[in-house]
């Protein structure tokens, strides 16, 4: 087995679960189990799941309702395939994106986390994030730059390293399971588009808000005592900006960094860039 899709399921609308369905089972790449943990055993999603014939869909139940963070665990013990899909379950997937993130995981073996960028439903924005391994690491310092549900696990370095989701840090136990694979591994984000997004007012994001931003401060302090290399170049990286305003209009972008000042015509156009020179 190459590849094991891990979702949790709880109360999800009947529309958006089957449209991520069959966003998984319209995949280019065929070798794959898909596990869907229904943590909702009241109310269950069970009919909706298997109506589908599809014999590579596991569903599972809990018993009682565990939360977030353990269906994670769970689903990741009792997974079989070489890499982890990670897929949450109102989501979509491109039909291309477990394709190209097999491909780079089997190019590049000291990478152990690939994602991708995102595109928003029902908006439509498209949701960029850094390539490389130090870009993405430097970034963790200050957001998460490694888009959860659209990313792909070596199921070998959770096992090599035990580390897990912590719920403890729950809602942003991803983030916390970035922050302590950082040392561990190497990260990579695809330059395209390979899963859309929905956003609604049931997301994590809004419900659990003050939670959320109560735990990425907990996160960033964590990081600040355990890399402490990381954390000290981010700050030596980090930007400044201020806007021109013409009558009151923002017209452009001035953003200062260690390296130099760039002007940014409307926040977006580069019209003037002066570098910092090294003092003798």
């Amino acid at each position: 087995m190459k590849v094991s899709v891990l979702t949790p399921v709880y109360r999800t609308d009947e529309r958006f679960l089957r449209e991520a369905i069959e966003s998984v089972l319209a995949q280019t790449f065929r070798d794959f189990e898909f596990l869907l943990l229904d943590d909702c055993p009241e109310d269950s999603r069970e009919r909706v799941i298997r109506s589908y014939g599809d014999p590579r869909i596991v569903y599972l139940k809990n018993d009682r309702n565990l939360g977030i963070t353990p269906s994670r665990n769970r689903l990741i013990s009792l997974a079989k395939g070489e890499y982890l899909a990670v897929f949450d379950h109102d989501d979509v997937c491109r039909p291309e994106r477990f394709a190209e993130e097999v491909a780079y995981l089997d190019a590049h073996p000291e990478c152990g986390v690939v994602s991708s960028w995102t595109q928003t439903l029902p908006r439509r924005e498209v949701k960029r994030y850094p390539e490389s391994d130090r870009d993405i690491k430097l970034e963790m310092m200050h957001g998460c730059p490694l888009w959860h549900p659209a990313s792909m696990i070596r199921r070998e370095l959770l096992v090599r390293t035990g580390i897990r989701y912590e719920e403890e840090y729950s809602p942003v136990e991803d983030y916390m399971l970035w922050m302590r694979l950082s040392t561990e591994t190497v990260f990579h984000n695809l330059q395209q588009v390979l899963l859309d997004y929905r956003w609604h007012a049931d997301n994590t994001s809004v419900v659990r808000k003050a939670e959320l931003e109560a735990m990425d401060l907990r996160c960033k302090a964590w990081a600040s005592v355990h890399l402490p290399e990381l954390w000290a170049e981010y700050r030596l990286r980090r930007r400044t900006a201020g806007r021109l305003r013409l009558c009151g209009l923002p017209v452009a972008k001035v953003v200062s960094s260690r390296s130099g000042v760039e002007v940014r015509l409307f926040g977006r156009i580069p019209v003037l860039r002066v570098e910092r020179r090294e003092r003798l």
